[in-house]
């Protein structure tokens, strides 16, 4: 029987998939992290550039600000930011120079384990960065082996990327990566052993979704098979297309034998309360899914068929659904078959799109595949087909795009920005819109607390306080009451 760690993912992954990324604030995130701190994690999956920018744009909150006194509330248990290739925030290609001062002023504001994603397994570009990340002063590197399915996909495609990836001093674990929960457990007992042959003693995590059921029973053979550590979320932040629930995940391997070393009752509370942060807020709550065989064909993770059901909707051409999911599978062959995940599903989902939508197959080529066409992502895995990769090439769009400067040296972006900036707000400033870091300074530091319980009082004092025909309202309960006056001034009081 085998001893299994758990990274805490409902942060990052479970707000990403479950709450669009926009459930988690920083007050909401400080008023859990001390217990998340008690519950034994090998790490919590904690942000992104992405979330970085999502907290700028959409909660005018400072991401620094929240990693630093996140970090000083889990004393005990490593951050996580993940990576995922050579960007931060924008998905502009950064230069090496820019990447190292992220992830060094990443490292100095209080995130220890850095997560390495490349959405084409690049294993140089995993090394490069990783290396950047030591230097920088980041703890522990964990490398992604992103997992789909494919003809080129198979256990050699991966033991090999393993192997080189143990075989680099610079880290420290490997994990798969299955963005799709695609893998089986079938599958897994023939990937799992072709890719431990390769790497030895180095660790081996699993993170996989239940976007169609298999996850769970996958997470309950992968002990026997040697993963040491599997990644979950809790609450209402887990299952749906999110992760395995933790609670759930942690009594069954206790069942089969396995040894779970956490705090059951810390995590019943971290449960908890994900689970009425989403009830007070109205927010979705993750529920079991049953098995779909057709998803392994377009294998779009959840949130994007939503998105692809609403743009077909508001075309006024929903009954061709099954048409774009039949010309997605096609478009990602003939690119090469690349992993579907972020960047590259909104991209084979828009050119499936406007394939099925057109006259004619690729008459309109969206930027950012011209830009995976030329290499600006990482050299696809087996070439475009010909005949797709012709007609990318003669577009004039393609040629303005090959023309475009990469990114400019950090110094002269510090000039154009600003020498008196601090590195934070440097690395904002060159990858977000100007107006949108200037309203994030000017809304000032985050709240630290929230109390889901207290979310439909407030809400109904709200509304209350909106009417026009109401000149008071009162609020009491045993120890308490809240008065408050409508007057000229429209000011209020409270009464003890």
């Amino acid at each position: 029987m085998a001893e299994i760690q758990l990274v805490e993912t409902s942060l990052r992954d479970g707000n990403q998939c479950v709450w669009a990324a926009l459930g988690i604030d920083t007050a909401r995130t400080l008023t859990i992290a001390p217990v998340m701190d008690r519950v034994g994690f090998k790490a919590i999956d904690f942000t992104t550039s992405t979330h970085m920018g999502v907290a700028v744009r959409y909660k005018r909150e400072d991401p620094w600000e929240r990693i630093r006194l996140t970090a000083a509330a889990t004393p005990r248990t490593p951050l996580q930011f993940m990576s995922t290739g050579f960007r931060f925030i924008s998905w502009e290609t950064a230069s090496p120079q820019f990447m190292a001062l992220a992830f060094r002023t990443l490292a100095r504001n209080g995130i220890r384990r850095f997560c390495l994603a490349d959405p084409m397994n690049d294993v140089e570009a995993n090394i490069a960065c990783a290396r950047m990340v030591k230097q920088g002063g980041g703890e522990y590197v964990i490398a992604a082996l992103v997992f789909t399915i494919s003809p080129i996909h198979d256990d050699a495609y991966y033991g090999e990327r393993a192997r080189r990836l143990a075989a680099c001093a610079d880290i420290d674990a490997l994990y798969i990566k299955d963005p799709g929960g695609l893998l089986s457990p079938k599958r897994a007992a023939t990937l799992i052993a072709a890719i431990k042959a390769g790497i030895g003693a180095t660790p081996l995590e699993l993170h996989s979704h239940c976007t169609i059921g298999l996850a769970e029973h996958t997470y309950l053979e992968a002990p026997d098979l040697g993963v040491s550590a599997l990644q979950c979320a809790s609450g209402a932040a887990a299952d749906g297309i999110s992760n395995p629930p933790a609670g759930r995940v942690v009594a069954n391997l206790r069942t089969l034998g396995h040894t779970v070393d956490i705090d059951t009752e810390a995590l019943a509370e971290v449960e908890s309360y994900f689970t009425r942060l989403a009830e007070a807020e109205g927010l979705p709550s993750g529920s079991p899914q049953g098995f779909d065989a057709g998803y392994q064909h377009h294998q779009l993770p959840g949130g994007m068929v939503g998105t692809m059901r609403r743009h077909l909707k508001e075309s006024r051409v929903s009954h061709l659904e099954g048409a774009v999911i039949e010309e997605l599978g096609r478009v990602r062959q003939e690119l090469g078959w690349p992993i579907v995940m972020t960047p590259f599903s909104q991209i084979l989902l828009t050119q499936a799109v406007m394939n099925v939508t057109s006259r004619e197959r690729y008459s309109v080529v969206p930027d950012e595949l011209i830009r995976y066409a030329i290499g600006r992502f990482g050299k696809p895995t087996i070439a475009i087909e010909p005949k797709v990769m012709e007609r990318i090439a003669s577009l004039p769009r393609t040629r303005e795009l090959e023309a475009e400067p990469p990114m400019a040296p950090v110094e002269e972006l510090r000039r154009k920005l600003g020498k008196g900036l601090s590195d934070e707000e440097f690395l904002l400033r060159a990858t977000m819109p100007q107006t949108q870091v200037e309203a994030m300074v000017s809304a000032g530091p985050a709240p630290r607390r929230y109390d889901p319980s207290s979310r439909p009082v407030m809400e109904l004092i709200r509304k209350l306080t909106a009417r026009r025909d109401l000149a008071q309202v009162s609020v009491e309960k045993p120890g308490f009451r809240l008065q408050l006056r409508r007057s000229s001034a429209r000011a209020g009081r409270v009464g003890p």
